[in-house]
């Protein structure tokens, strides 16, 4: 009798490494914003509580929110930061919680640039003003840019930056990088997208100046590979670094794939491991806007980035059907895959992937057998039922 070979995993539930950090699967909780931070940046019982529920949930990798390089270059009064080294230890609480409920912990460090200083989204996500600061003791404050354009009409135009400005923030991310490294995270990803300060720089659109960091695409690059190489620079060589890219503006004039190629290569030399791969946010914000978009809308970006740079990537973009994700690492167009909002909704969806791929003998394999044990057994419970439900 021939021997019947096991059936190999689905890529989706292998482990995979990134310099000396091993993720126990392909599945990343992305970055998502919570707006639970008081006033002084710092996490509350609310975020032990949201990235506990999201390690015990199944993923590999579970990054925090974006933390604020910077005063200035919060979103919002409510987002965390990282600024100063008291976040250390506050932080560090999150990342050892993270990882003891199974999870590696990961973080996003981020300057808001000409996004920053808005109302909460549940409040209008607009610009604060006068209002705000009479209402809640809100003040807006000044935004920066390479160029003193607004995000979107009848916004406040940010400062154009000076080269000494734009150099201290280098090195705000460079110090992030480092409290990153002590409060004991394992994975670093750099926020260069969706409109905020190192995208800002990188697009013709709303970079318009004419010194160093502007005018042609090696000077629109500056500060994005500044920023790695500085960044690298405080992050352990043995741990891996990401960097999120809006891959295409999607605006007449804008930025291109091609461009993204051209600056993934770069940041290869620089010691980047993964490029996390999005698309467009120069102009008015996408999270409050319904925008028609199919399941796996950004996963071609993630596709060319790996071809052409050797570089591995991660994908994301309402990904909800765990075959999909796994079909996206089937065919190579990827190596890691993000979910965002579905978590939110569903904050076990990698544990129940590994249902819908394996079937009931995930249970053991995956779950926490605090769970596991009694869900396996209503499984079977429910499997007698019906057979003999079949059977009369």
């Amino acid at each position: 009798m021939a021997e019947v070979s096991e059936m190999p995993d689905p890529l989706l539930f292998t482990p995979l490494s990134l310099r000396d950090v091993t993720l126990k699967n392909r599945i990343v909780i992305s970055p998502m914003q919570q707006y639970a931070a008081g006033p002084d940046g710092v996490p509350t019982d609310y975020h032990t509580v949201h990235y506990g529920r999201l390690a015990l949930g199944g993923a590999g990798l579970v990054f925090t929110e974006a933390l604020c390089i910077a005063p200035e270059g919060r979103l919002t009064y409510s987002d965390l930061g990282v600024w100063h080294d008291d976040f250390i230890a506050p932080l560090k609480g999150l990342a050892d919680g993270m990882r003891d409920l199974g999870a590696t912990p990961g973080a996003q460090i981020l300057h808001a640039g000409r996004k920053a200083s808005v109302q909460r989204p549940w409040q209008g996500y607009m610009p604060l003003t006068e209002a705000d600061r009479e209402t809640r003791g809100e003040a807006p404050w000044q935004t920066l840019g390479p160029s003193p354009l607004p995000a979107n009409p009848g916004w406040p135009p940010p400062r154009a930056m000076t080269e000494a400005e734009i150099t201290a923030a280098v090195t705000e991310h460079g110090a992030a990088a480092r409290r990153c490294r002590e409060a004991g995270f394992e994975v670093l990803d750099v926020h260069a997208a969706h409109g905020y300060l190192i995208h800002t720089f990188l697009s013709p659109i709303s970079n318009q100046r004419n010194d160093a960091y502007g005018g042609d695409l090696a000077g629109r690059m500056r500060l994005a590979l500044e920023v790695a190489a500085a960044v690298r620079a405080e992050w352990p060589d043995d741990k891996p670094l990401f960097y999120r890219l809006s891959c295409i503006d999607d605006e007449p004039g804008g930025w291109t794939l091609e461009d993204s190629v051209v600056l993934a290569k770069e940041l290869r030399q620089l010691g980047i491991d993964v490029i996390d791969c999005s698309s467009r946010g120069l102009g008015q914000r996408g999270t409050p806007v319904v925008v028609p978009r199919e399941q796996g809308f950004q996963v071609p970006f993630a596709a060319r980035i790996r071809q052409d740079t050797d570089l591995q990537t991660m994908t994301v973009g309402l990904i909800m059907e765990p075959a999909f994700a796994e079909s996206v690492l089937q065919q190579g167009q990827a190596d890691l895959i993000a979910i965002g909002r579905e978590a939110l909704f569903n904050p076990q969806w990698p544990l129940q992937a590994s249902l819908t791929l394996m079937g009931d003998g995930a249970y053991e394999r995956f779950w926490q057998p605090r769970d596991a044990w009694w869900l396996e057994k209503r499984a079977r419970s429910l499997a007698a039922a019906a057979a003999a439900s079949n059977a009369t």
